[in-house]
Parts: C-alpha cells; structure tokens; sequence
C-alpha cells in the first residue's frame, strides 16, 4: 500500500468516527457532502431518513410518547434507532469518502473499501458506477446494502423491541412513516407495513429515493434540507406549518447523550446470501405520497391515545 493511501484511509476513519457522533452530525454529514457531489443521491436520501431518525428519537421523549410508552421501552427504542443509524453511516460514510478522493485524485479508490470491510457487492456497484454513471441503480445498491448492513445484528437481534405489541400497533399504525417536509408547510412521505421485512424496507427505500428526486418536488426538499438546521425535534419542520406545534418534541442534544458503539461483528452480509434480483426492481406507489392531512390525523390519534390512557390510568 502507497503511503498516501495509508494516510487517506486514516482520514477517512477521522472524519466518519467525527460524523458519526450522533443522529445531528450523521444528517449533517450527509446533506453536506450532497451539496458537494449532488451526483450521489443516496446522500441527500440517506440525510433526509436521518432527520427522521432524530424526529422518531425525540418523539420518545415527548408530551405524548412519553405518556403512552414505559421508559424501558422508550429507551431500548432510542438504542435500537441509534444502532441501525450508526451502523449504517459506520459502513455507507467511508464509501461516500472514497468516491469523494477517487473524484479528487482522478482514479478509482475502490479497491480500499477492504480496509472498512465494506461488501464486494459495493465495490462492484462503485465501480459500475465509476464507468457508467448510473445515479439510479447506486441508489438501489446503497439502499439494498444499508437494509442488510442492519438486518442480522439489530433487526433480527432486537427481539424486544420488534416483536412487542407496543411495536406491532406502532407498524400497524403507520406512526413509522418517513416524512420529507417542504418550507410551505407540505409534507409528503411514504410508509411500510411489516417493518421487520427485509424486501419491504427496500421497497420502502426505492419509493422514498423515487418521491425524494421527483422532478416536481426535489427542489422543494432541498430547500428544506438547505433552510433548516437539524436538531431532532419536530418543530424542525412543524414551524413551517399554518398552526405549528410549539415544542411537543424537544431537541436530540438536549435529552440524549453520546453512545458509545463497538463494531462488534465484521463479517459481510453478501458472503452469507445472494442479491435478489427483485431489489432492483423498479419501486410500485400504491398509496398518495401527499401526506399533510395524514398526518394531521395520525397526531390526533396519538393525542387521543394519550388522553386515554391516563383517563384509564
């Protein structure tokens, strides 16, 4: 290995270890590092579904969750939305700095993605896309990957939290939703049913990559992305809207500390199963993207929910 390698994959562990402190520097990071190479979209689609990590966290802490959800619960939830954030960024992040160099010093870096145990699935698919310029199917092949970056050591190893009746109603309920907001207030999103399933959040993710880089709606989003400093709470985006919610959620920094993560296990997921073929396939919409009065509804559910339970209790 050259010396001016050795140096880069040094830098590269600096900055992904800086970025990946907490839910605000991962979105910062990546929207950041869209705006310097917009030709990646799963950046921006990788910030935006981080700002809703950071929305889905605080929401924990919140007047109503906090109300409806023992703090048990409430924390094992923060830490299983930490964990599948940070791994996704611990292997997604020194992939993105590769190609940010291989542009920088004009050839290919890929063949270092070994020192970061990133897939050869990914290395293929970088490389494909260093020779073709194929936006789409990267995107595909980023959302494929991450799904499976976290498929084993938290969607299959959290069982407390995947398979309780509280997680269940919260699936059934479409309270997971991811949103994209827009500065006049609109939000549109989608959302998935049976979240424990590989092939529907991959399907989930393609829907969200398709609405997010619509040709109506994308400088809506990064408008927004541009205009609005993350910082966890809802009111990140609820200012926006024609009767905002002050300060329901509060701000990530201010309730959560710093987890410390281990890598733990390093072992590739595509030594262990095959692609499918069916993950590259074109996404179906078989609901309206369109959610601002949806979402209104479901916040009325939840606060109905909430009174309930303490009428009850």
């Amino acid at each position: 290995m050259l010396k001016t390698e050795k140096q880069l994959l040094q830098s590269i562990k600096a900055q992904t270890a800086k970025g990946n402190r907490d839910n605000i520097s991962r979105t910062k990071a990546y929207e950041q590092f869209f705006r310097i190479h917009p030709e990646i979209q799963w950046s921006f689609l990788a910030g935006m579904v981080s700002r809703n990590a950071g929305w889905n966290m605080c929401d924990l802490e919140g007047i109503w969750f906090s109300n409806l959800l023992g703090l048990k619960y409430r924390h094992q939830l923060f830490l299983t939305y930490e964990e599948a954030n940070w791994r996704i960024f611990q292997d997604a992040y020194p992939q993105l700095l590769l190609y940010h160099y291989s542009t920088k010093y004009g050839r290919p870096l890929f063949h270092l993605c070994q020192y970061f145990f990133i897939t050869k699935f990914m290395k293929n698919e970088w490389h494909s896309f260093w020779k073709h310029g194929n936006r789409e199917k990267l995107v595909t092949a980023l959302i494929i990957n991450e799904q499976n970056i976290i498929e084993e050591p938290v969607i299959k190893k959290q069982s407390f939290v995947f398979h309780s009746l509280l997680f269940f109603l919260q699936d059934w309920m479409h309270f997971s939703t991811v949103l994209f907001p827009t500065c006049n207030g609109e939000l549109y999103g989608s959302s998935v049913s049976n979240f424990r399933n590989i092939d529907k959040r991959i399907e989930l993710g393609k829907r969200l990559a398709g609405l997010l880089f619509s040709e109506d709606l994308f400088p809506l989003f990064y408008e927004f992305s541009c205009r609005t400093e993350p910082t966890g709470a809802r009111y990140d985006y609820e200012q926006y809207r024609k009767k905002p919610r002050y300060h329901e959620t509060p701000m990530l920094r201010g309730v959560y500390p710093l987890i410390h993560h281990q890598a733990g296990e390093t072992e590739q997921w595509d030594m262990k199963k095959k692609v499918k073929k069916k993950w590259f396939i074109e996404p179906k919409w078989e609901e309206d993207p369109h959610l601002t009065e949806w979402y209104d509804h479901k916040q009325k559910q939840l606060h109905t929910a909430a009174i309930i339970k303490n009428w009850i209790l």
